[in-house]
C-alpha cells in the first residue's frame, strides 16, 4: 500500500475480521462497523471446519434432481419456503443453469484457490498470532450408512483426486469404526480427508476481536450502515446510525445482509440467506476425535476441546428469524444413525445463522464497478470460516494495488 490509509469495513463477521487483520498488517487505519455484535452472526455457531475437501460447488450434474427429491422427504435437511420472491426464483434459475460438469469444475477451481490459501494461512496465524480457537488438524471423515452411498461417493473421490489432487483415504466396513471408535459398528465405511482442520468459531471471533482492538482497530457495534456519501465515482463517507464516518476506502463484508444494504455498487448481488442450525453441548463420554460429515443425513459433527456441536440444515426462508425445534431435532436424529453417543446434556446453545449463498458457490470479492474505492467481500456460502484468511489477504492486496496471491478473476462482482 503506497501510504497509510483509513479503511472502513462494514460487517463484523469472520470475513470482516480477516480483512481488518490483513489491512492492519499492511499499515492501514481500520474502522469496523457491525449492525449487531461482533462475531455473533453466521460466524458464531457454525461447525468451524477449515476444509480444503469442500472444493465442489453445490451446483453440479444432477443437483436439481437431488434437491427436488430431498425436499419431498419428511426429514429433508433442505427446504425452500414457497413465496413470491423474484430474487429467490432468479437465484434458483441460475443455480439450475450452472448444474453441469463444465460450470462445476470451473467454479471448483476458484473455490480451491481460496481454500488452499486459507488452510496455509491458518497454520501461520495460529503459529504467529495470539489467537485462541481450539485449532486442530485431524482431518474430516465422511461416513456412510449404506453401501450404495459409499460406492456413489467413490465417484466423487475419483473426480476430486483426478481434477484437484484431493484423494481421501478409504475405510470400508468396520475399519471406519477402528479409525473413529465413537462410530457404531455395521456402517458401510468412510472417506478421510487428512488435511482438513477445525476450530471453535465463537472462540476464534472473541480472540480475533481482542487482537484487532489491541492493534488499533476501532470497532463500532450496534452501528447500522445506511448509505454511502458519494462524490462523483467515489465514496467519501458511510452514513451510519452512530453518525457519518469518513474513510479513504471501504469494504462491504456484510454476509447474507449485503443485498439488503442500500448500496449503489453498479453490480448485482445475487446472495440468498441459507439458514443453518446447530446445537452445542458438552462432549459425550464417547465423543469422536475426528470431525465427521454424514452426507446421507447432511449432519456435521464438530468435537471441540471445550464442547461438542451438531450442525447443518439448509433452509431458504428469507430472513425468517424463528428458531425451529423440528430442524434441531433433525440434527439429533441424523447423528443417532452413526454415533454410539450422538448427544449429551445439557444443551448449551440452540442456534441458527444465515449463510450468504451465491448460485455459483463462489464469493464476491473485488472493487465495485460504480464506486472505485469500495470493495465487496461477501457471498462465501457455507465456507466463510474456511475462506476467511485468504479473502482478508486478497482484499488487502486489491486495496493496496499489490500483486494478488490468488487470481481474483473468478470472484469479480462484474461476473453477474
Amino acid at each position: 500500500m503506497k501510504s497509510p490509509q483509513h479503511i472502513l469495513i462494514i460487517g463484523g463477521g469472520v470475513i470482516g475480521a480477516a480483512c481488518a487483520h490483513y489491512l492492519l498488517k499492511a499499515g492501514c487505519q481500520v474502522t469496523l462497523v457491525e449492525q449487531g455484535e461482533f462475531g455473533k452472526g453466521c460466524s458464531h455457531g457454525n461447525c468451524g471446519f477449515v476444509c480444503p475437501s469442500h472444493v465442489l460447488p453445490l451446483a453440479g450434474p444432477g443437483a436439481v434432481g437431488r434437491t427436488l427429491k430431498a425436499m419431498l422427504g419428511r426429514d429433508s435437511p433442505l427446504s425452500i419456503k414457497p413465496r413470491l420472491d423474484a430474487a429467490l426464483w432468479n437465484w434458483l434459475f441460475h443455480f439450475a443453469l450452472r448444474s453441469n460438469q463444465r460450470d462445476m469444475l470451473a467454479a471448483a477451481g476458484g473455490i480451491q484457490a481460496l481454500l488452499n490459501s486459507s488452510r496455509r494461512l491458518y497454520d501461520e496465524l495460529f503459529a504467529e498470532e495470539p489467537l485462541e480457537a481450539e485449532w486442530e488438524t485431524r482431518g474430516l471423515l465422511f461416513v456412510f450408512l449404506s453401501s450404495a452411498a459409499m460406492e456413489h461417493y467413490a465417484e466423487t473421490d475419483r473426480l476430486m483426486a483426478n481434477n484437484f489432487g484431493l484423494a481421501a483415504v478409504r475405510y470400508d466396513g468396520d475399519d471406519v469404526a477402528k479409525l473413529e471408535p465413537a462410530l457404531k459398528p455395521g456402517l458401510a465405511g468412510g472417506w478421510h480427508y487428512e488435511n482438513d482442520g477445525h476450530l471453535r468459531a465463537d472462540r476464534l471471533m472473541a480472540s480475533w476481536r481482542r487482537l484487532l482492538a489491541e492493534r488499533g482497530a476501532t470497532i463500532h457495534e450496534h452501528c447500522e450502515f445506511r448509505r454511502f456519501v458519494r462524490r462523483g465515482e467515489r465514496a467519501v463517507a458511510a452514513e451510519c446510525s452512530l453518525g457519518t464516518l469518513e474513510a479513504d476506502q471501504f469494504v462491504v463484508a456484510a454476509g447474507a445482509w449485503t443485498p439488503r444494504l442500500k448500496l449503489d455498487l453498479g453490480c448485482r448481488i445475487p446472495i440468498q440467506p441459507g439458514k443453518g442450525y446447530s446445537i452445542t453441548m458438552p462432549r459425550p463420554a464417547r465423543a469422536p476425535a475426528i470431525p465427521l460429515m454424514f452426507e446421507e443425513h447432511r449432519v456435521a459433527v464438530t468435537p471441540m476441546q471445550s464442547g461438542y456441536r451438531l450442525g447443518s440444515i439448509m433452509e431458504f426462508a428469507g430472513y425468517d428469524d424463528s428458531l425451529k425445534p423440528e430442524k434441531l431435532e433433525l440434527l439429533r436424529r441424523g447423528a443417532s444413525h452413526y454415533l454410539l453417543e450422538p448427544t449429551a446434556e445439557p444443551i448449551v446453545e440452540r442456534w441458527f445463522g444465515w449463510r450468504p449463498m451465491t448460485y455459483d458457490s463462489l464469493p464476491i470479492i473485488g472493487r465495485s464497478p460504480a464506486l472505485a474505492n469500495v470493495a465487496l467481500a461477501a457471498g462465501h456460502n457455507m465456507l466463510g470460516i474456511s475462506m476467511a484468511p485468504a479473502t482478508g489477504k486478497l482484499v488487502a492486496e486489491l486495496l493496496g494495488d499489490l500483486p494478488p496471491h490468488v487470481d481474483p478473476a473468478p470472484y469479480s462482482p462484474a461476473r453477474f
